[in-house]
């Protein structure tokens, strides 16, 4: 006990030793009290704290022990503890949740957009975001694809060509795709054929394609669009639609349609490419449409095959077509032109300076009509390099044109196609005549009261220098002889071997008939004609008597 009593009074003492100095003035460091008190070994903080695991904090002294420091004391240097830190309750409550920030190439964002709308990715739109092309032909994509697509396109600055040929699209899948072209510009041909949008499919792509500069060909074929979807394809087009090449064929778009685009082509008319095929602008307003279109300075190719375009009002604005400065290939084939209308369409023939393509194939064109078009193409202020006329028959004259065309240094080159030549047809098979006279010849002979030979009958006919004869008559003649011969049996022998005909009958050239039938039966003749008999003497006068004399002398007297 007395040994632990000393210890203690020891330790007192030196802690409570007095100071010689007052307390006003700071005591230099290795006097503080403080650092006397034994520190363990193994602090958790200081070793926390060497391996940057834990920091004092803002340097605020804990209240707890404020009133054992002396007062000149600013900071301490163990028993500071820092404030809880703030795990993000005040930013998750002040502050907007932060965006997450995809490439622009547009896969990240696909992927996740599909995994939001519990879509399946595409593998081949999910690769060919990196390529030139995306390709999704018969692919049946639906209408939510088709928006998890349009949204990983928006920003996408690769892909030139999205091909979506025969994919059903409705209206949805429509709105969304032409939300994406409101922001890329950098996709140059859209491909929409046989998707069957419809006229309110138009509406919905159409309606932001007036804010596009990028889209240059856009491919609408076989969507059923009709004149209800022209009507919205003008509306575009009247406030600045900068496609270049459009395809509207197979549409079932009327006259109607197409004259619904005469009032904005006025202000404005950037088509260089217009294809109209398989459609049926024959019918009223299309030369309203066609006249109008003619003012583009910006048309290079035009196709109005399959149209049914006919007449000599609609050839005036065909040939006004021809005078488009840029004009370059001009398709009129599988119409009904001809005569007046095609001398009214290469009329100008010589004023399209960039013309290179003319092609006026499967049109009634007459071998007259051809070789008008030959004489005009001849001309050597016509620039034309190639001239279709498939199935357009023509005749010889056309040929000697052309070879003489091709002599030409201006036109050496010159390319010509046609159907057949009408002058060298040569017929094969059984010959018409031949059949004819057969079945003459078989149903003549078959009567055995009364037998017939309609070679004899001709033979007379010729004899008796009746050459010409009308078909009434020849019938008349063939009755008479008791040939049991039907009338068109006789009709069509009279048109086998036609004569002069008139306005008001047919008649037979039994010149024509004899000749055919001394070849086929060389052995038939006509009974050598019996001698004239010999025309009776005669008688001579009675010679007079001496009796009758007599009386005569007694009448005398």
């Amino acid at each position: 006990m007395d040994s632990e009593t000393s210890t203690i009074t020891e330790v007192v003492e030196t802690i409570l030793q007095p100071q010689s100095v007052e307390s006003s003035i700071e005591l230099p460091p290795e006097q503080w009290s403080s650092l006397e008190i034994v520190i363990p070994e193994e602090n958790k903080k200081k070793l926390l704290y060497d391996d940057g695991l834990y920091d004092p904090g803002s340097g605020e002294i804990c209240a707890k022990y404020i009133t054992i420091s002396a007062s000149s004391i600013l900071r301490h240097p163990y028993y500071n503890y820092p404030a809880i830190k703030d795990p993000g309750i005040e930013e998750a409550l002040l502050k907007p949740e932060k965006l997450i920030v995809y490439p622009d190439d547009g896969q990240e964002l696909y992927l996740a957009t599909c995994r939001e709308m519990n879509q399946c990715p595409v593998r081949s739109f999910y690769k060919g975001l990196l390529d030139d092309e995306i390709d999704l032909r018969y692919y049946c994509v639906s209408a939510a694809g088709i928006r998890a697509m349009a949204i990983a396109l928006r920003y996408n600055k690769t892909v030139k060509t999205f091909n979506l040929t025969d994919n059903f699209l409705n209206d949805d899948a429509s709105y969304h795709l032409g939300e994406m072209l409101l922001t890329n510009n950098s996709i140059k041909d859209l491909i929409l054929r046989g998707c069957r949008i419809g006229p309110t499919g138009v509406l919905r792509l159409f309606s932001p394609l007036p804010n596009n500069r990028g889209l240059q060909n856009l491919d609408l074929s076989y969507n059923q669009i009709g004149d209800q979807g022209m009507e919205h394809i003008a509306k575009a087009v009247f406030y600045g639609l900068e496609i270049k090449n459009i395809n509207l064929s197979y549409n079932n778009i009327t006259g109607k349609g197409v004259m619904m685009l005469a009032e904005p082509f006025e202000t404005n008319n950037k088509f260089t490419h217009i294809n109209l095929s398989w459609n049926k602008v024959f019918s009223p307003g299309s030369y309203a449409f066609l006249l109008k279109l003619s003012e583009s300075t910006c048309l290079q190719e035009l196709n109005l095959s399959w149209n049914s375009l006919s007449g000599a009002r609609l050839s005036l604005a065909l040939k006004d077509i021809l005078l488009c400065p840029l004009l370059r290939d001009l398709n009129l084939s599988n119409n009904k032109l001809e005569g007046e209308a095609i001398v009214n369409i290469i009329a100008n023939l010589g004023k399209a300076k960039k013309l290179v393509t003319l092609n006026l194939s499967y049109n009634p064109l007459t071998p007259a009509d051809a070789l008008k078009v030959l004489n005009k193409v001849k001309s050597p202020a016509v620039k034309l390099q190639r001239l279709y006329l498939d199935n357009v028959f023509v005749a010889g004259d056309f040929l000697n044109l052309l070879a003489r065309m091709r002599g030409m240094k201006s036109k050496k080159n010159i390319i010509v196609t046609y159907g057949g030549v009408v002058g060298s047809f040569i017929p094969k098979g059984p010959d018409i005549r031949e059949l004819i006279l057969n079945r003459v010849e078989f149903l003549t002979k078959r009567s055995k009261k009364h037998p017939t030979d309609i070679a004899l009958i001709a033979l007379q006919l010729q004899k008796e220098n009746r050459s010409i004869i009308s078909v009434k008559d020849f019938l008349t003649i063939i009755q008479a002889s008791g040939a049991p011969l039907d009338e068109n049996l006789v009709e069509e022998l009279c048109m086998t071997f036609p004569g002069p005909r008139t306005a008001k009958f047919r008649t037979i050239n039994i010149d024509l008939l004899v000749e055919y039938i001394q070849r086929k039966w060389p052995d038939r003749k006509l009974p050598p004609t019996p001698p004239p008999e010999p025309e009776p003497e005669p008688e001579p006068p009675p010679k007079k008597g001496k009796k009758d004399a007599k009386k005569k002398g007694k009448g005398k007297k």
